[in-house]
């Protein structure tokens, strides 16, 4: 598999134990199989950046796809609330959080990669509006493929980054990528406030349903 990092400078070998721990799945090396999704993340308004582009085989490799049919979308979640900081200023929100982490917490201790959606500020955003009871499950699982979503995969392990190959780099022009980047932005917002004007719909899974009727992880209505 072909894999791509977005970043400032050029990396031939990724450290393992570096690496901010706020990030959606915690502390590792975060990459994309798509290439024009890592040159927006290469960039800043004023800054050029490069792709790095490696190889890995996952065929030895513990891997954990929450986009499977193994999870749905409130495991993805989950994994923000243990990771990201979410304001839980609200009896709902709290109460939110206490239930999704004891009912659909997944154990990554021997995971060696984790591969789902990516959170950025427009998608966090959307992960913070379900935990608040402002949108459904299913408004939710639309949101996620607003403005062209891509996913991520996260080394986290030794292994993994023992396996991960560098094969090569190119500079990215912030004139031509950041633009990209907030028009890709842009777009999400916008098709999430057009959705977001719905009325309530009755029978969705909103968060205070979720805890009321304390759904879990095999209710086929989160699918």
């Amino acid at each position: 598999m072909m894999l791509y990092h977005g970043s400032e400078s050029i990396i031939e070998k990724p450290v393992y134990g570096k690496g901010k721990t706020r990030n959606d799945y915690g502390r590792g090396f975060y990459c994309t199989q798509d290439m024009d999704l890592a040159r927006e993340w290469a960039v800043d308004e004023h800054r050029d950046g490069f792709v790095n582009t490696y190889e890995i085989d996952l065929s030895k490799l513990r891997v954990l796809d929450l986009n499977s049919d193994n999870y749905c979308v409130l495991h993805w979640i989950t994994m923000l609330l243990h990771n990201r900081s979410f304001e839980l200023d609200s009896p709902l929100s709290r109460e939110a959080y206490r239930y999704l982490t004891e009912n659909f917490s997944v154990d990554v201790s021997n995971i060696d990669v984790i591969k789902g959606y990516r959170a950025d500020d427009s998608y966090f955003s959307y992960a913070q509006d379900f935990i608040n009871g402002v949108i459904s499950v299913a408004q939710l699982n639309r949101a996620m493929h607003l403005g062209s979503l891509g996913e991520q995969l996260m080394l986290r392990s030794k292994k993994a980054f023992s396996s991960i190959v560098f094969s090569d780099s190119e500079g990215v022009s912030s004139h031509i990528w950041f633009a990209k980047k907030v028009a890709r932005d842009r777009a999400a917002r916008q098709a999430y406030y057009n959705m977001s004007k719905e009325a309530y719909i009755k029978g969705d899974l909103y968060m205070i349903r979720i805890i009321d009727e304390e759904v879990k992880q095999d209710d086929e209505r989160l699918r």
